[in-house]
């Protein structure tokens, strides 16, 4: 039988060379050639955290109980927007005059105050015209006909210093600026109350869990890294668990500024039924939802010259008028103040302007500002959350760019301690007694990695914590927003 040999046999060649004779067709070429690999991971996105806003302006502070309850000032005094008298512009030296604002919702006052027995006989009192007349009348109350209550209208007398009514029939607005009583006479009737709102809150309960098998376990690939934090260094399966941790600290966050009260039978609220969100009581308030619930909001976007910002001094002037503030906004809010300030400069219009401050062409140029005064001191910080495209960033229609917030601490009557406290005006409030702090728990259950807890074949690293944040005297913020589509 004869045999059948190839033309020519494969020489291995000493050098690299491509040739005929050292060619082969039938190999596997993963069998030699490997993927060139870094084995230091690559930091595409930079510093990918977003906490830290909570902890630059607020604090952190335990506390035993699942409502977090607290008093604030109302106002010292009370003005009625919405009031008619009881008839036409005329001679008449007296008149009657209702008082309309009880009557939105019961129980609550459009002005600021309880109203009970806040006009009483023998005050004075200013009168004005709503229509933007300049009409006024000033004039001493001489009679309550009908107590001033919520949901009711009342109805007052009072008789003007003026010959002659001014004010017409339609709305008006009356403040008291004191009383004057002829001599002999009774003193004033009725006393009034401070009055104060009860605000509140409860603790929402996060978690978070990593998990990997007992078999992943046993095969360990090793990868550089630069963490968020600051450390380095070469970490293995573990770096998953590293940003699991990293996700879970930005969550304890941006539940705090996002969060909302579930409405009564919403689906949330039926969901939690039974738990903490019992009776509708799912979710909490959330800084957004404070603000622009009982605080201010700016709409249209922000401020672009000092004739609009200037509307937000003046409305802080109504408020607490607190001397410094931070203003953390998004990229495009922080540009727009800058050339808001920029154009005061009379040389900035035509191009940027050099010397002032050695501030000559051969330095780098300082476009941004960092902080100014107009009324009130405003310092201005980059909020990284309002960038990031994955939450809040590329967000148009109804975007928030930027947050005003006061800086220092308030007084508040706390329900819980049983007297007055000083309180960041931002605060968060986590649940915590002797023997529990759920501030922040992490534990390893399991049993591999260490772990002998159970007989599941993996290792678990879970997270925990129960905290709600505090925005106390919120009629001090100032939300930027752009009006929704």
């Amino acid at each position: 039988m004869a045999l059948n040999t190839p033309g020519f046999d494969l020489i291995p060649s000493a050098e690299r060379v491509a040739v005929s004779t050292n060619y082969i067709t039938d190999f596997n070429f993963l069998n030699q050639y490997l993927p060139d690999t870094y084995e230091k991971e690559f930091e595409r996105y930079g510093n990918r955290t977003l906490s830290s806003f909570l902890r630059m302006v607020g604090a952190e502070m335990p506390s035993n109980s699942d409502m977090i309850k607290w008093a604030e000032q109302g106002r010292l005094h009370i003005k009625y927007v919405d009031c008619t008298n009881d008839g036409t512009q005329n001679t008449s030296t007296t008149a009657t005059y209702t008082i309309n604002d009880q009557l939105t919702t019961a129980g609550t006052t459009t002005t600021g105050g309880s109203g009970a027995a806040a006009l009483r006989k023998g005050q004075t009192v200013m009168i004005t015209d709503n229509a933007g007349t300049g009409l006024t009348n000033k004039a001493v109350i001489t009679a309550v006909s009908t107590p001033i209550v919520a949901g009711t209208a009342g109805t007052i007398a009072v008789a003007y210093y003026e010959d002659v009514q001014k004010v017409p029939a339609t709305a008006c607005t009356i403040f008291i600026y004191g009383s004057e009583f002829k001599k002999g006479s009774e003193g004033m009737e009725g006393s009034l109350e401070s009055d104060d709102y009860i605000f509140e809150n409860k603790p929402i309960i996060l978690k978070d869990k990593y998990a990997v098998s007992g078999s992943d376990m046993a095969q360990i690939g090793w990868v550089e890294v630069t963490s968020e934090n600051g450390a380095s260094g070469y970490l293995w399966y573990l770096k998953s668990e590293h940003d699991t941790r990293l996700r879970f600290d930005d969550y304890l966050e941006t539940a705090m500024i996002e969060a909302v009260p579930a409405v009564a039978a919403s689906g949330a609220a039926v969901h939690l039924a039974g738990g903490a969100g019992a009776a509708g009581k799912a979710g909490s308030e959330g800084v957004f939802h404070s603000v622009s619930t009982r605080g201010n909001v700016f709409g249209g976007g922000f401020p672009v010259d000092l004739e609009q910002f200037d509307t937000v001094i003046q409305r802080l002037d109504k408020q607490g008028a607190i001397e410094e503030n931070a203003l953390f906004v998004n990229r495009e809010m922080s540009f727009g103040i800058d050339d808001m300030l920029a154009a005061q400069n009379s040389y900035g219009t035509g191009g940027s302007s050099f010397g002032l401050f050695d501030n000559d062409k051969e330095m780098a140029l300082n476009l941004g500002f960092t902080g100014f005064r107009r009324g009130y001191d405003f310092y201005k910080t980059d909020w990284k959350y309002l960038n990031d495209p994955t939450m809040r960033g590329g967000i148009s229609s109804g975007a928030i760019n930027g947050l005003l917030v006061p800086a220092g601490s308030t007084s508040v009557y706390d329900q819980v301690l049983g007297k007055n406290a000083k309180r960041p005006f931002l605060h968060v409030r986590y649940r915590a007694s002797e023997t529990e702090d759920r501030r922040y728990k992490t534990w390893i259950t399991g049993s591999a990695g260490g772990a002998r807890t159970s007989g599941l074949d993996a290792m678990e690293v879970n997270f925990w914590s129960e905290r709600c944040v505090c925005t106390i005297g919120a009629n001090n913020f100032l939300l930027f927003q752009n009006d929704a589509a």
